[in-house]
């Protein structure tokens, strides 16, 4: 199978390149930076926003063939600093719009990468793909994930377009130690901790579901295979651990591993942010088999693990 990943040079893209790599699949990327993490697969460098995509991506690809689907990682997926720079929101959704239109001119399937942003501030015990609601919006960022929604449906009900949609939830493990571009709050506070700084809890028993980037792509993965087999079309799931753990929760894990006392500081929860979300995970389960077997200490620990032996070798 070929497969075509955007955002190839984030974290999710390169893992979720490495695993089907190892499957057997051809990969081709599509990032506007380099991979800085592997260079186990072509990676074109291009701004998805940009008109005329559909074209360029056709010309550009043509050597290696036709996708067989294409899995659309590519997005601005910091929440506050798309509160603060709502232009990228803007910037989301026109590079959702064009990847679409490059589907529909080829006749190819779409992965689609939700947040579980869509579902806003609500405060359930856990939340069901149902549950999505546009008028619950609490951040520029969730809404331009409800609209790459909308535009991934709209696709398949005018031009017939095969999807999945996976909305995804505080992704964390290996390849995510960029914190000159994102910083991702476990990274972050593993790298406070080690440098003997204090924490900031934005919303200290802020509860979420934080999910360990080898489950999270096993559960993309197990959906290409049922998308590209016909198994399974037009379907939006839900793609976490399926557990909560307070902020508090996770500074106390680290420090733990860290062997480190942690210092904390209280701050309110940042605009745009949501306070609680627990997946329920019964769709992708029954559909999809998906299974999550990582737990959040043990992804922790295995997320230390890497970064230090990523340390030792590129330190």
């Amino acid at each position: 199978m070929r497969i075509l990943i955007t955002g190839a040079s984030g974290q999710i893209g390169c893992n979720l390149a490495l695993r089907c790599l190892a499957a057997g699949h051809t990969v081709h990327g599509v990032d506007q930076r380099p991979n800085g993490w592997c260079d186990a697969y072509p990676v074109l460098l291009h701004d998805l926003t940009r008109p005329g995509t559909p074209g360029l991506l056709t010309t550009q690809l043509a050597a290696w063939g036709k996708p067989d689907v294409v899995v659309h990682l590519a997005a601005h997926a910091k929440v506050h600093q798309l509160v603060l720079e709502p232009d990228k929101a803007m910037e989301n959704m026109a590079m959702t719009q064009q990847v679409l239109e490059f589907c529909r001119q080829h006749g190819l399937p779409i992965v689609f990468s939700s947040s579980r942003e869509v579902y806003g501030n609500a405060r359930r015990d856990t939340t069901a793909e149902a549950d999505a609601d546009f008028a619950l919006a609490a951040s520029t960022y969730a809404a331009s994930k409800l609209a790459g929604e909308a535009l991934v449906y709209s696709y398949a009900r005018c031009y017939g377009l095969p999807y999945l949609v996976f909305r995804l939830s505080n992704v964390y493990g290996r390849y995510d130690n960029d914190l000159g571009r994102m910083e991702r709050v476990i990274p972050l506070f593993m790298h406070k901790l080690q440098q003997g700084e204090a924490l900031t809890l934005f919303g200290a028993d802020k509860v979420l579901d934080f999910t360990y980037v080898d489950d999270c792509v096993e559960g993309l993965f197990l959906g290409i295979q049922a998308l590209q087999a016909g198994e399974v079309r037009d379907q939006t799931f839900n793609l976490a651990r399926g557990e909560g753990h307070s902020l508090r929760q996770l500074a106390d894990y680290l420090a733990g591993l860290l062997g480190r006392a942690a210092q904390l500081v209280e701050a309110p929860t940042q605009a745009g942010e949501i306070s609680r979300y627990v997946a329920n995970l019964d769709h992708a389960r029954r559909l999809l088999g998906y299974a999550p077997q990582v737990s959040l200490p043990e992804g922790l620990r295995r997320s230390l693990a890497w970064s230090r032996n990523w340390a030792e070798a590129h330190g």
